[in-house]
Parts: structure tokens; sequence; C-alpha cells
């Protein structure tokens, strides 16, 4: 087999592999234009009579703004944390060195492997009493998140030259200005990176609110679909029409960035 003939046959499975993944979101968007009776078969044909009203009955349910609202604010301050936590961090890291400071990086790439314990989170919570509030949902996303994000950041970093860093604090640029100026414009492509695998790990995420998240005005997005499925379970036509809406932003948000995500990985590790 010629080598042009092994590229084709590689990409004839790729293409085989990326359709057999679509066809679970064939599947939900084709049934969520259907009636009671088709969309309870779980079909993959498209539907005999398009019922646009599924999409009409989620729409009128007053806890999708407010899922949407919660998953919005929590997403969005989240990014915030980990972008700046993490590029403090990382830059702090990767300039300072240290045994200490090597010791920390450690810890952090130990955040990557070591599974998250709820109980434990639980109590501290209830013992600091933040347990339910918004700044709770957000500190442990931030947490969970910052060391991939660390671990990202501190490999990119290594390619910015100290130089360019003497330079600055020789013509009197302080450490904050060198930092917000210079530093951070530097590691947008990456930055954004980040942003985009911290919103959509949240936005999909489940257990996080499950359990540390008691009062129902404060459920994300998620969470109004699993009480909305117990609602609607002989509907499964609406409850399609549901998962569609959810998951239509943060697609759209991959879609148009998909480039930076694979810039900003290959960045962080080549360069690591």
């Amino acid at each position: 087999m010629t080598r042009r003939s092994s590229v084709i046959a590689l990409e004839i499975v790729a293409i085989a592999l990326a359709l057999l993944i679509l066809i679970p979101f064939f599947m939900i968007l084709v049934n969520s234009f259907k009636g009671i009776r088709e969309s309870a078969l779980f079909g993959l044909s498209l539907p005999s009579t398009w019922e646009f009203g599924n999409y009409k009955d989620v729409l009128k349910q007053d806890n999708i703004l407010r899922g949407f609202k919660n998953s919005f604010l929590i997403s969005g301050l989240v990014v915030v944390c980990v972008n700046v936590f993490a590029a403090m961090c990382a830059f702090v890291i990767q300039r300072r060195g240290g045994k200490f400071l090597q010791g920390v990086y450690l810890a952090f790439i130990m955040g990557l492997i070591v599974p998250v314990s709820i109980v434990p989170t639980i109590k501290m919570m209830d013992a600091l009493h933040i347990k339910g509030t918004y700044f709770s949902i957000i500190m442990y996303y931030s947490a969970v998140l910052l060391p991939f994000a660390v671990f990202l950041l501190v490999g990119f970093m290594k390619s910015i030259p100290r130089e360019l860093d003497e330079a600055a604090l020789l013509e009197g640029c302080g450490y904050f200005r060198l930092f917000f100026r210079m530093i951070l414009p530097l590691i947008s492509t990456v930055l954004v990176t980040v942003s985009i695998v911290v919103i959509v790990s949240v936005w999909n995420d489940f257990f996080g609110p499950f359990y540390l998240v008691t009062d129902s005005t404060k459920w994300t997005i998620v969470l109004q679909v699993f009480n909305f499925v117990t609602l609607y379970s002989t509907n499964w036509g609406i409850v399609f029409a549901f998962m569609i809406i959810v998951i239509t932003p943060v697609l759209v948000i991959y879609l148009f960035l998909q480039r930076y995500i694979i810039d900003g990985l290959t960045a962080g590790s080549m360069k690591g």
C-alpha cells in the first residue's frame, strides 16, 4: 500500500469515527421535532410531522431563563478567577523557580490526577458557612480547574524570554505593570484556550451543583434539565428540545473558537 493510500484510508476511518460520534446528537435533534409517540421510539428517522411546538413549550418554562442566568454567571466568574490566578501563579513559578515553587507546581500537577472529594468539601463549606451560595460553587470550580490552567500556562511561559522582564524592570516598570501590560497580552492565545475549557467544563457539570447548591433558584441549566426530565419523562420530544436549547450556546462558542483550543494546547505542550 502506498503512502497516499494509507493517508486516504486513515481519513476514511477518521470520518467514520466522527460520524459515529455525531449519531447521538442527530438522534436528539430529530426527536426534538417529534410527537410523544414517535419520540419515545428514539429513532433516527425524520419525523412524520414536525412538532415545532416542542420548543415553544420549553421556552414557556420560567426556570429555563433562571438556569441560563445562573450558568452564565457562574461560568463567567470562574473564567475570570481561573485566568487571573492561574496566570499569576504560572508567572511566579516559571520566573522564580526554586524547590518550594517546584513543590507547589507538583502539587498542582497532582490536582490533575487526584479526584475531588465531595464529602470533605461539603463539610468545609458548612464550617465556613458558605454552602449553597454562588461564592461556594465558584470557588469549587476555580479550585478544580486551576491545576489544568497552571499546567498549560507554565509550559507556555517558558517561551517568553526572561530578557523581556529584565529590560522592562530596567526601564522602571513595576512587577504588576510588567505582568498586566506585557505578559498577559503575550499569553492571550492560551488564556482563550483555558477560558473555553473552563466554560465547557462548568456548563456541562452536574455533580458539583447537585451536591453543593441546595437552593433551586441557584440551579444551573444542567440541573434544570434533570428536573425537566422528571416532569416530562412521558414526552421525550420536549425533553430533547430542552437539551438542544441547553447545548446550543456552548456548541456555538466551541465551533467559533476551536482554532484557539488547538493552538493553545499545542503551544503549551510544545513549549513546555
